[in-house]
């Protein structure tokens, strides 16, 4: 039996304990956090100097604590405690506090189970430069914490930036303006047909992400936040390993750290390696303009990337497992999509698997099986495998951390961000659905704020989506399948775009807004826009859910007029019965 004590924790004294982390009969490892304590300056995690069973708790939340304190008694492990009897020389590094001037300067991280040689030291370190990554990182720097990040490719943001939403983003406006003007002769003006070059495109493309990427670096120098090219796997709770391009190692020693690693697509084992099978990367690329190209999966990534292709001249099959394309949306919001895009597609497959896949000379040779499956194979110049993403929780070294991963990849966390190990911390792709960059950014200011000693927590209300096909889908907060599903009683409005002046005017008369109310109290639980510019659209029903707004506060919100936004204020008088731009709501 021995004890765990305070160690030498220099000027600080008589600190308040803000958080236990342990309770008695815990098994604790080595350097595993115990309290939290809090000063004026800064607050800080007290780690344990040797591992084994907690038998009793010495201390709870409130008491005050300084240098030498006992803090349990602790059942140790066999030759645990003669390593850790020598007098501490080190100081744990603060945490920090939402004040930057309080935070202490790096001191010696707690020594752990890795001996080998430190190049770096550190207070945070963050492990991936997308959205949550470069978020959690800037904004650790913002309050005070010499922060690392950690980032295996030459660019700043990840795949989001690089390889996903934001150069897909720059070819679907290409599309759109295409598609616009083929159109642009029912009005009267003609174009002659379109001349695409693939390398200026292909450039286009780059500059559009070489902006951006060149701006994140900007902004992580002027926050003194270090960046470190490579592969970054944790050595130890409290080290990482990071292996550059030619080979080269270093070590960065860490007080805490952020892991915002995401995650990669699915490969299916059956699909061979051929240059004319690609991913949502791979088809970034545009390597080729294909005549005949299949889609597996009817997610948003494949019917966004099928959109740009099919405006560059291509012709689209989708094959999909369930019953429906861009699943989780409502129906009649899919609906009106496959209304408008039912030209680009030669065969929906739906029920249908992809059960062999054969590379040819001729083209790629896919044969399926299900309710719509064609009784032939068909033979494709190119396929885009587009099933979905799976987390890299397994590709870090975790378990040198002690860091709980599950058997898919996913990283366990609380509503702090914090994993099983409480100085290290999880967000994005790598800790569960959705997959979406704009809830990686929340949850990796929510880590940062935790881990710097603010009482920050993820509870957003509602996480929006959106499919940036042509017309776009956005949705956000209950469906009304979801409500059904869950038996939940609940009231909707629809707008519409028909009645929409703008719309009309704009060509998108097909789309509408729909809200979904608690019969109750009327107040907004969700809502859906299908339409052009609807991803920009939902905006306005989130905050309308994040404040409790009920029909009255958005229908007595006035819109500017004529404006596709004045579609959710519309869809509010809807449901209170009393929308002008309406025939009359017949009496019940």
């Amino acid at each position: 039996m021995s004890k765990l004590i305070v160690p030498d924790i220099g000027d600080f004294d008589s600190v308040e304990i803000i958080e236990v982390l342990v309770k008695e009969g815990d098994v604790v490892s080595k350097e595993q956090s115990l309290i939290t304590v809090e000063s004026d300056k800064a607050s800080m995690e007290i780690p344990a100097s040797h591992s084994g069973k907690i038998t009793r708790l010495l201390v709870k939340l409130g008491d005050k604590v300084s240098t030498g304190s006992e803090i349990a008694e602790i059942e140790a492990d066999a030759g645990s405690v003669d390593a850790a009897a020598a007098p501490a020389t080190h100081t744990p590094a603060p945490a920090a506090t939402a004040t930057p001037a309080a935070v202490a300067p790096v001191a010696a991280v707690a020594a752990s189970n890795y001996a080998g040689q430190v190049d770096i030291t550190c207070d945070m370190l963050v492990l991936g430069a997308g959205p949550g990554g470069y978020s959690a990182a800037f904004r650790s720097a913002d309050l005070g914490l010499n922060t690392v990040l950690v980032e295996r490719y030459s660019s700043l943001g990840g795949v989001c930036l690089n390889v996903g939403c934001i150069p897909s983003k720059a070819l679907l406006h290409t599309a759109q303006v295409l598609e616009e003007a083929q159109h642009m002769g029912e009005h009267g003006i003609s174009f002659a047909a379109p001349q695409v070059d693939l390398d200026k495109l292909r450039a286009h493309k780059a500059g559009v992400v070489g902006k951006l990427t060149g701006g994140l670096a900007g902004m992580a120098k002027a926050r003194k936040v270090q960046v470190v090219q490579g592969v970054g796997q944790f050595a130890s709770p409290n080290h990482m390993e990071v292996t550059a391009g030619d080979g080269s190692k270093k070590v960065i020693q860490f007080a805490k750290a952020i892991i915002a690693a995401g995650s990669q697509p699915v490969h299916l084992p059956f699909i061979p390696e051929d240059p004319r099978i690609v991913d949502s990367t791979g088809a970034l690329e545009l390597r080729q303009i294909p005549k005949r190209m299949l889609i597996v999966g009817g997610g948003i990534i494949g019917l966004e990337m099928g959109t740009v292709y099919s405006a560059l001249g291509a012709r689209l099959d989708v094959v999909e497992m369930l019953d429906g394309l861009m699943q989780g949306a409502d129906r009649d919001l899919v609906k009106v999509w496959q209304k408008r895009n039912a030209p680009r597609f030669d065969h929906i497959m739906l029920k249908t698997k992809t059960v062999a896949v054969e590379a040819k000379p001729e083209g790629i040779l896919v044969t399926f099986e299900g309710e719509q499956a064609p009784k032939e194979p068909q033979l494709y110049d190119m396929v885009l495998v587009s099933v979905g993403r799976t987390p890299n929780g397994k590709k870090i070294g975790a378990e040198h951390a002690g860091v709980a991963v599950t058997d898919r990849g996913f990283i366990p966390v609380d509503k702090q961000m914090r994993t099983n190990v409480p100085h290290i911390f999880a967000i994005g792709d790598i800790v569960g659905q959705p997959m979406l960059a704009h809830k990686a950014v929340h949850e990796g200011h929510v880590a940062a704020e935790a881990a710097a000693g603010e009482k920050s927590f993820f509870d957003a209300r509602v996480i929006p989506s959106v499919a940036y096909t042509h017309p776009e889908v956005a949705w956000v907060g209950l469906t009304e399948e979801q409500a059904k599903d869950q038996g939940v009683k609940v009231g909707k409005a629809v707008f519409p775009w028909a009645a929409s002046g703008r719309a009309i005017a704009n060509g998108a008369d097909d789309g509408f807004t729909k809200l979904i109310f608690d019969e109750a109290t009327h107040r907004v639980l969700g809502g859906g826009i299908v339409g052009m510019g609807a991803g920009d659209l939902i905006g306005e029903v989130c905050l309308a859910v994040e404040m409790g707004a009920d029909a009255t506060d958005i229908g007595k919100t006035i819109h500017p007029h004529p404006t596709l936004c004045e579609s959710v204020g519309m869809a509010a008088e809807v449901f209170e019965g009393h929308c002008t731009d309406l025939p009359p709501a017949r009496k019940k």
